[in-house]
């Protein structure tokens, strides 16, 4: 019983529920290894008594926490007598500051002990989209224009919100994680397993674009000629002959044009931005600077570099740094480089009229071979992985290979590097989406060398990580979307709601209606009304088929191919074809879908002024549909037997389509008018 009072002490749980009324114990062996992980001996009944004596003595001496999050207004926890507020003293039973943002805690004892801490004061609750608003949702690699040099780019980014706020009347546009990948051959082409979380990938980078572009000598003019060639070549291989997008082809030549414009002197006005740009993002952009060149002169993987350069603080890491400093500032280039990009896309959407702009992606954790793991090992459980428990639809449980938080250490830093990392994610977005947001609440960690059924849940503090990511928010101005999708424990999507934050909701999961009861009824679709009004409204998400291949059966014959079924495929054709009826079924009644129109882009209309019908806040139509693309950009459960991450926006033959015929396609322009449409009528009805 002392191992489980313990376990809890540091929110490790020592059973969970599959399934309502399913409870399972966790291995005895992981709850060790976990709380090992988190610097805690429970390996013997001595060691755990020890260990609980000694966390009662911390907590007993410790006058003040490093970082306190509450929301305005709210009531504060009990804190010593004495204790100053930005220096003024509390009084008793006191409530939080009015005005969200950060606070100083002074305390000084009696026998002369101090200490200090922050008090971060989050808004109430966010303010949302104002109104409501519809936007697309692409994977930017995907979405190449005839400029692009072999997939899409920042440039890209810029002309496609600039174009569709303009043209369509979109609000906003969702786009795939930047994050920097950790350099292989190939590269991991997964935006979700990043070497960082903190600084966007320089592949994205429109070279053109560089102010020093248009300064080149002519002997480096020259030079670049050959580069644009092949550029349009790998570009041409992918829109005209049926080849993937291929990112190392892409940045082995954006590298090479990088390295011509070096040459050319910053401007004294662009230099003196750079050196802004160096001093605004001081530790970490140095981190990750050196963690991108030792990985250049030791390989990817900093587990395997020579025992001095493992730990970022060590003497031998500040000897290479000023060894190879040429380097390490061509890698902070980089960083002012694609920042500046990433500013001018935002601005952009902005002057297109889109009153929310990008929103931007924060996938769930880091490569543990990559840039972040190696510069916040501090924070990060060494010999764990982030993955999900076994369920319904994966009864071997996964493992994506991430390391986590460590919800301890992350507290005792005062929660600075979380704080951080949304800082840097919101720097130029008018959104974030945070996937799997349930893991601000608990993750699922799996024990290296264990299997993932083995695994267990570990707690975070979720009031202080949803309040620090909601005084960001509400300081830059942005909306923020979890994706609550698959397990979500009781009350987490109502505390999401509670403090402004979105959910999303897909229109192929949301079933189970209640009647006004609120007693559960059938399996049968939800009808509009019914949908909650705190969410991201939208048809398919980048791991599910698109619209257009759900229509046709595509996808289930596609995971077939691939030996995905899980059941023979005459009943998997004849589930599938019997919910797709539902559907229909649901729509006709709606009077959504004209009589006798049932061909598929008919549907795909039908679909998305269902969509625009629910009371969702944001809707959000994912590009494809838009065109008719029938196939997945990712399909879990597959590496290499599937293109994940690598194909190009195509149409509904398979034949790519560039941005430009993107924007001329009649059958995107009538999709986005029919939700338009919808959305103002609805308006108008109140």
């Amino acid at each position: 019983m002392d191992r489980v009072r313990l376990a809890a002490l540091y929110g490790v749980d020592v059973s969970y529920r599959p399934a309502p009324g399913t409870e399972v114990a966790v291995p005895e062996d992981t709850v060790v290894a976990v709380l090992a992980a988190l610097g805690v001996d429970a390996s013997t009944e001595r060691a755990v008594g020890d260990a609980l004596e000694a966390y009662e003595q911390r907590q007993a001496q410790r006058l003040l926490p490093p970082c306190t999050v509450i929301r305005s207004g709210e009531p504060l926890p009990r804190l010593p007598e004495g204790t100053r507020l930005n220096g003024v003293p509390l009084a008793e039973g006191a409530t939080a500051p009015v005005a969200p943002g950060r606070y100083a805690l002074r305390v000084e004892t009696e026998d002369g002990r101090r200490a200090r801490g922050d008090l971060v004061v989050a808004p109430r609750r966010l303010a949302g989209p104002a109104g409501r608003a519809y936007g697309f949702m692409a994977q930017l690699y995907s979405t190449l224009s005839s400029r692009s040099w072999g997939m899409g780019d920042l440039g890209d980014l810029a002309d496609l919100a600039s174009w569709s706020g303009r043209s369509l009347g979109a609000g906003f546009l969702q786009i795939n994680p930047l994050h920097a990948a950790v350099a292989g051959h190939p590269t991991d082409p997964s935006p979700y397993r990043p070497s960082s979380r903190r600084f966007p990938d320089p592949v994205y980078l429109r070279i053109e674009d560089v102010p020093e572009y248009g300064y080149l000598s002519p002997e480096a003019r020259e030079q670049a000629e050959p580069l644009l060639r092949e550029a349009a070549a790998l570009r041409d291989s992918v829109l005209h002959e049926d080849a993937l997008i291929d990112r190392d082809a892409v940045w082995a030549l954006k590298a090479q044009a990088l390295e011509l414009l070096r040459q050319v002197p910053l401007s004294p006005g662009r230099r003196a931005a750079y050196a802004d740009f160096l001093a605004g993002q001081g530790q970490a952009l140095d981190d990750h600077a050196t963690w991108s060149t030792l990985a250049e002169l030791h390989g990817t993987d900093w587990h395997s570099w020579p025992a001095g350069l493992r730990d970022p603080r060590s003497v031998q890491v500040a000897r290479a740094r000023g060894e190879h400093l040429d380097r390490v500032d061509f890698h902070c280039w980089l960083s002012w480089l694609t920042d500046n990009q990433l500013e001018t896309a935002q601005r952009a959407a902005k002057t297109a009229g889109m009153p929310i702009g990008i929103v931007h992606d924060l996938a769930v954790g880091v490569h543990p071979s990559g840039s972040d793991a190696w510069s916040m090992q501090h924070v990060l459980a060494a010999g764990m992985s982030v993955g999900a428990p076994p369920d319904a639809f994966n009864s071997r449980g996964q493992d994506w290979g991430l390391p986590p938080w460590r919800p301890d250490a992350l507290a005792a830093a005062g929660y600075a590097p979380y704080r951080d990392l949304i800082s840097r994610m919101l720097r130029h977005a008018g959104g974030l989406r945070m996937d799997h947001v349930m893991g601000l609440f608990r993750l699922w960690w799996v024990p290296q060398g264990r299997p993932p059924t083995e695994g267990t849940y570990v707690r975070y503090d979720a009031g202080a990580m949803l309040g620090l990511l909601a005084l960001e928010a509400h300081e830059a101005g942005a909306v923020v979307i979890g994706e609550d999708l698959g397990t979500v424990e009781p009350g987490v999507r109502e505390e999401l709601t509670d403090r402004g934050i979105l959910g999303t909701s897909v229109l192929w999961f949301e079933r189970n209606y209640q009647d006004k009861d609120g007693r559960p009824g059938d399996r049968r679709p939800l009808p509009p009304a019914a949908w909650r009004e705190s969410c991201l409204a939208t048809a398919t998400t980048h791991d599910l088929p698109s619209t257009a291949a759900r229509l046709t059966g595509e996808h289930v014959e596609l995971r077939h191919r691939l030996g995905l079924l899980t059941r023979p495929l005459a009943e998997e054709e004849a589930a599938d074809a019997t919910e797709l009826a539902e559907w229909i079924t649901q729509l006709s009644r709606l009077g959504m879908l004209p009589e006798g129109a049932a061909d598929e882009e008919a549907v795909v209309k039908a679909v998305h002024r269902f969509l625009a019908r629910t009371p969702a806040r944001m809707v959000g139509v994912w590009l494809p549909d838009g065109v008719g693309d029938r196939r997945p950009q990712n399909l879990p459960g597959t590496s290499t037997e599937y293109p994940n991450w690598r194909l190009p926006l195509a149409g509904p033959d398979g034949t790519p389509m560039t941005l430009e015929e993107l924007a001329a396609s009649p059958r995107m322009h009538a999709l986005a008018d029919e939700v338009r449409r919808t959305l103002a009528d609805a308006a108008r009805r109140g």
